[in-house]
This record gives C-alpha cells, sequence and structure tokens, in this order.
C-alpha cells in the first residue's frame, strides 16, 4: 500500500499542501494510534501554523491573523467534515472482511481526494488575506525553504542508489500496511516487492512538476504581495493557483498520476486480497476505533 504523497508530490503546492494539514493530519489517522490522531487533529492549528512560519516567517501581526484563521478553519471542519470521515470509516468496516477490486479501492482513493478539494476551497478567502500582507522578503525565504526541499528530495529519489530507493519505498509501504493489518507475512510482503516493481513512478518526472508549482507559486505570489492587488484579484489568483497545484495543466503529468493512482488501487486492492481472516478482523478493529475518535473530536468543541 505505497503512498504516493512524498514520492510523486513531496513539496509541491507548499501552500495548498500546508494549509491543507487540517484534513491530511485527520485522514493520517487511518494509518496511525489513535491517540496520537487525535492529539494531531486537536492540536493541528499550532502544527500548521509552525509549518506556515518556518516558510514566511511571519510578523506579529500576520501571527495573530494567521492563528485565528488556522482556528476557524478547524471549527469549520471539526463541525462539517468530521461526519463525513465517520460514514466514511463505517463503510470500511463493512468492507474489510471480503475481497475488493482496483475500483473499491479507488473509491476510496476518490474519496479522500474531494474532501481535500472541500478543504482547499474553504482555506481560500484566508490564504488571500495572508498573501495580501506577505512582503518581498517573505517570498525570499519561501524560496529558500523550496531550495531546501529540492536538496531533500533530490538526496532521497535522484541521488541516491536504485536499491536504496527501492527499499526506503518498501520499508514505508510494510510500516504503513502493519499499521492497518498488523504483522504481513511472507506472501504480503511479496505483493508489495512486486507491485513497487511493477511501478509506474518516475522520481525526475515527480520532481520536474515539483518544480513547476514551486516556480507557478512565486510567479503568482509576486505581483500579489504587499497589497499589490485587490482582495477580488487576489483571491481569484490563489484559487487558480490551488486548482493548478490539484490539477497540473501538464497533460503528460495528468497522464503520469492517473497511471500513479491506478497503481494505488491495484496495490491496495491485491495485498487486501492477500490479507488472513485475522488480519482483516485486525482491520475492522482498527477503523472502528478511529471511528470512535473521530466521534470524539466531532463533540469537542474546542
Amino acid at each position: 500500500m505505497e503512498t504516493r504523497s512524498r514520492a510523486a508530490g513531496a513539496g509541491a503546492g507548499r501552500c495548498t499542501r500546508i494549509i491543507g494539514g487540517l484534513a491530511v493530519l485527520a485522514l493520517a489517522g487511518l494509518l496511525q494510534s489513535c491517540s496520537l490522531m487525535k492529539i494531531a487533529y486537536n492540536q493541528a492549528p499550532e502544527l500548521v501554523y509552525w509549518q506556515l512560519d518556518r516558510h514566511f516567517d511571519f510578523t506579529d501581526a500576520q501571527s495573530l491573523q494567521v492563528k485565528a484563521d488556522l482556528e476557524k478553519l478547524q471549527a469549520w471542519h471539526r463541525q462539517t467534515q468530521l461526519p463525513g470521515y465517520i460514514e466514511a470509516l463505517q463503510k470500511l468496516q463493512k468492507q474489510m472482511p471480503s475481497d475488493m477490486d482496483a475500483a473499491a479501492a479507488c473509491a476510496i482513493y476518490t474519496d479522500v481526494r474531494g474532501k481535500l478539494v472541500l478543504l482547499s476551497r474553504q482555506a481560500e478567502p484566508p490564504m488571500a488575506t495572508l498573501v495580501g500582507s506577505l512582503q518581498a522578503g517573505q517570498l525570499k525565504n519561501l524560496e529558500r525553504r523550496f531550495a531546501k526541499g529540492n536538496d531533500e528530495y533530490r538526496e532521497d529519489f535522484l541521488e541516491a542508489s536504485p536499491k536504496a530507493q527501492r527499499d526506503k519505498r518498501y520499508k514505508e509501504a510494510v510500516k504503513r500496511a502493519e499499521m492497518l493489518y498488523g504483522r504481513l507475512e511472507k506472501k504480503q510482503l511479496a505483493v508489495i516487492e512486486r507491485r513497487i516493481d511493477a511501478s509506474h513512478f518516475d522520481a525526475p518526472r515527480s520532481y520536474a512538476e515539483k518544480i513547476r508549482r514551486q516556480q507557478d507559486a512565486l510567479h503568482t505570489l509576486h505581483p500579489l504581495v504587499a497589497g499589490q492587488a485587490t482582495p477580488e484579484k487576489t483571491q481569484a489568483a490563489v484559487r487558480g493557483l490551488f486548482e493548478r497545484t490539484l490539477n497540473s495543466p501538464d497533460a503528460a503529468y495528468r497522464d503520469y498520476m492517473e497511471k500513479l493512482t491506478q497503481d494505488a488501487c491495484a496495490t491496495l486492492a491485491e495485498l487486501h486480497n492477500s490479507t488472513t481472516p485475522a488480519q482483516r478482523h485486525k482491520a475492522v478493529e482498527t477503523l472502528h476505533r478511529y471511528e470512535q475518535d473521530f466521534r470524539t473530536l466531532n463533540a469537542q468543541k474546542s
């Protein structure tokens, strides 16, 4: 069950991805211990603020505004989105005892992506407010953070040996699968190995899109900083940036991402179908705990 988030899109579209951390942290609960998930969700505004501040180095006034906006965004998410997570978890629990095909696995991916799109739409106004208050020097700081992330990506996926890259992806995939199913057996480990070897993942291709998104972000933000544009123009530009991050204007890259998505769906289905009744029971128990955690989070006022 190999995750594509770091491999195919790591570091790309920082603004969208970071402010989307509320949903990401919540969804990550599906593959984390329940107690850690609850802590992460409740602390999401602070965690997302910290990440944003690392990239922009906020002024005191910006800090107050961003913190307030993130609190509002989380309140909206808790009140309107968590019920959908609970419903999704209930559906998954019913699916776990049976085999699944790639289409069923892709339905899970589509549901998760839809939730992230909704969050990005909600994040547009506060993001536009932030962009309008940025100064040129803060974009320089963002550019430096991009460069640092690029160095890390090249080290992990471009400069490492093919074996080191494969081993890293394999270990991460096994770790995530075992968080759901418990300890994997040889036949399941073989599925992961075979699917990684057959993957369409192309590190240089992913890196090229990463650079495109960074350049797009800098080009889009530069004429908007320091209140150079009207609020309406700024929000429209931010919406366009979010859209190009979620749906690349590069047709070849969209085709590549579709192949990676199909890879991920097929891998999840094949891995799930190789699990034992005991492992599927473990998955149901795990998902049920997450459902209860989301119910608790949904009931909390803050």
